[in-house]
């Protein structure tokens, strides 16, 4: 089990992650994924305690944004999505932890590169992408979010261009976060994963999480989105990075 020092790094980790999350829908457990695998020095347990976190962020705004949810969209988005995630887990399995942390930083990489593309380099004129691509996302995003419970960059790939509402796309993602994160509860729980420890932490840290919340719903409509997700995706290619070296 951490020490309480430990999980008190682990929580600022998890307060500047759910900031970001409660701003954008998106984010959190890629954000602390890294340091809080360094920090508590088991990829499982991490994995865990943040897919046990994001699903109570998730519920939060699912709750409070309801009317806002996309249907449509979060029904292919899951689908699709979901499909994946048998993949993924299987994969979790069949790898050492010093393996998976690799393909995790490379997975890192290159989101955060796509997502810096996107961002630095404006689009010169009507572009549009086959949906089959969009569907090649939403799939691998479900095998990285069953693997590692953090496949939001492939699907926001996809879900960006179909909700450009920020307010739809936030409640949307959310309520796609709060399934899939269910889905991985019943299998911790099939499994027995779910031991006193793990519970300890994730009560530890929920303070950190509603602080995350209430900080990131303060500032949703007063800082610029594109400042803030530039410094969030050159801080995770440097992470990913350091992860692969």
């Amino acid at each position: 089990m951490p020490t309480v020092e430990i999980l008190l790094l682990v929580g600022l980790v998890i307060f500047f992650a759910d900031t970001l999350e409660a701003i954008t829908g998106f984010g959190s457990t890629v954000v602390a994924f890294p340091f809080v695998i360094a920090l508590m020095g088991n990829l499982e347990i991490a994995k865990i305690v943040l897919s046990l976190l994001e699903l109570f962020l998730a519920l939060y705004f699912v709750i409070t944004k309801f009317k806002q949810i996309q249907w449509k969209q979060f029904g292919i988005i899951v689908l699709l999505a979901g499909i994946g995630m048998p993949v993924g887990m299987l994969l979790f399995k069949s790898f050492d932890a010093v393996t998976l942390k690799k393909a995790l930083g490379v997975f890192i990489i290159i989101s955060a590169a796509i997502q810096l593309y996107k961002i630095f380099i404006p689009k010169t004129g009507a572009q549009s992408s086959s949906k089959w691509a969009g569907y090649t996302f939403l799939f691998s995003g479900g095998i990285i979010h069953g693997a590692f419970a953090v496949g939001g960059p492939l699907i926001v790939l996809y879900s960006s261009k179909k909700l450009p509402d920020k307010g739809q796309f936030r409640a949307t993602m959310f309520m796609l976060w709060a399934t899939l994160n269910t889905v991985l509860l019943v299998q911790y729980l099939l499994e027995r994963k779910l031991t006193f420890a793990i519970g300890y932490d994730t009560l530890f840290l929920i303070p950190f999480l509603v602080a995350g919340i209430f900080a990131g719903e303060a500032i949703h409509n007063k800082v610029s989105e594109i400042l803030f997700k530039k410094i969030i995706f050159i801080s995770l290619l440097v992470v990913g990075v350091i992860m692969v070296i």
